[in-house]
């Protein structure tokens, strides 16, 4: 346990941060589900949904939960499994 009076309030900031990210990458689990989901079952809102993961993904990278380079890298992977759900039915 902290003693220090810094330390208890970089403590408590840590824990507020910890839980916000938590809560944007819940969030882009979420909306990345959906997207495959809705390409599998070939439904006709896929590109709707891909424009929300994307966008999700997006804002995770701008709040600095994602590396930018990451965000760029899961945008990559989820277009190319979209993709090929779709190019297989």
């Amino acid at each position: 346990m902290a003693i220090i009076k810094s330390q208890i309030k970089r403590n408590r900031q840590n824990e507020k941060r910890r839980l916000r990210n938590k809560a944007v990458r819940s969030e882009l689990g979420t909306r990345t589900k959906a997207a495959l989901a809705a390409a599998a079952s070939g439904g006709a809102d896929t590109e709707e949904k891909l424009r929300a993961a994307i966008k999700r993904i997006d804002k995770a990278a701008a709040k600095r939960v994602l590396h930018k380079n990451t965000a760029a890298r899961r945008k990559s992977r989820l277009h190319a499994q979209i993709k090929g759900l779709q190019d297989s039915k």
